[in-house]
């Protein structure tokens, strides 16, 4: 019984695909709209921070020389023995 309610449950919502497919209606409301921009938006981020680590990463390997580091401030001549 089980297994029968849930075929029908993927055989209503498939109908309900190809249907908004055929009347090119793919939204039902503006929410739909607007959940799909997030969507899209919350996935372009994560594929860019993605690139920038990978970028990032890929700079540093790349880098054979270190870069030199400059003693910044003033040598205190009181503590050499």
């Amino acid at each position: 019984m089980d297994n029968r309610n849930i075929q029908q449950d993927f055989q209503n919502q498939f109908n309900d695909v190809v249907s908004r497919l055929q009347s090119k209606q793919f939204f039902q409301s503006d929410w739909d709209i607007a959940s799909f921009a997030i969507f899209f938006i919350f996935i372009g981020m994560v594929l860019l921070l993605v690139l920038l680590v990978l970028i990032r990463c890929c700079c540093c390997c790349c880098d054979d020389e270190k870069p030199r580091r400059r003693k910044v401030g003033v040598d205190n001549m009181a503590l050499e023995p």
